[in-house]
């Protein structure tokens, strides 16, 4: 079934049930990937929130959430290739493992920017986990990138978080552009 949004119009491409099931498996690989440490998973908002509430369900092993805000996008449909920093992330992780949770990667600007910030602050280690990866548009490789929920083609994509023009976040599946 085909929705609009704004102006532009949109049909599936990943349900909420597969979402459900790929974040369960996420967790499992973090919990065994992390029994012997503490970590802290910070969030990339606005549009990681729904899939790291989600995950953080699935953690069993102790763990610590923090929140930063970066955007690239700034309600288009195409990343604008300039980081924009809102809000930083406050918390010492000096020691620790951080796990960088995103909502996707296209071209690896914001990822690459956020993980050298992280870097300069010494922490353990620095893995980052996204839903979403767009192969085919990743300007750079992400050595650190090491989980990832599914990987799609080159489109725009709104739903589970991810907007158009700040609108979509709500919906529970993921939707493609028509057309893109």
């Amino acid at each position: 079934m085909k929705i609009k949004i704004a102006d532009l119009e949109f049909e599936p491409l990943i349900n909420e049930t597969l979402i459900t099931e790929r974040t369960k498996a996420i967790g499992q690989q973090l919990n065994n990937d992390y029994q012997q440490s503490i970590p802290v998973f910070v969030g990339v908002l606005n549009g990681s929130f729904l899939f790291i509430a989600d995950l953080i369900k699935q953690i069993d092993v102790p763990c610590e959430i923090a929140f930063t805000k970066l955007a690239s996008y700034y309600g288009g449909t195409t990343s604008k290739l300039k980081i924009r920093d809102d809000i930083d992330l406050i918390m010492d992780i000096t020691g620790r493992d951080v796990v960088i949770i995103e909502d996707i990667v296209d071209t690896g600007n914001t990822l690459h920017y956020l993980i050298d910030k992280l870097k300069a602050r010494n922490p353990s280690s620095i893995t980052a986990c996204s839903l979403l990866l767009k192969p085919s548009a990743l300007l750079n490789p992400i050595k650190e990138l090491k989980y990832v929920g599914f990987e799609i083609e080159n489109e725009f994509v709104v739903g589970y978080g991810l907007d158009y023009q700040e609108r979509g976040r709500n919906l529970r599946d993921i939707y493609k552009k028509v057309g893109y």
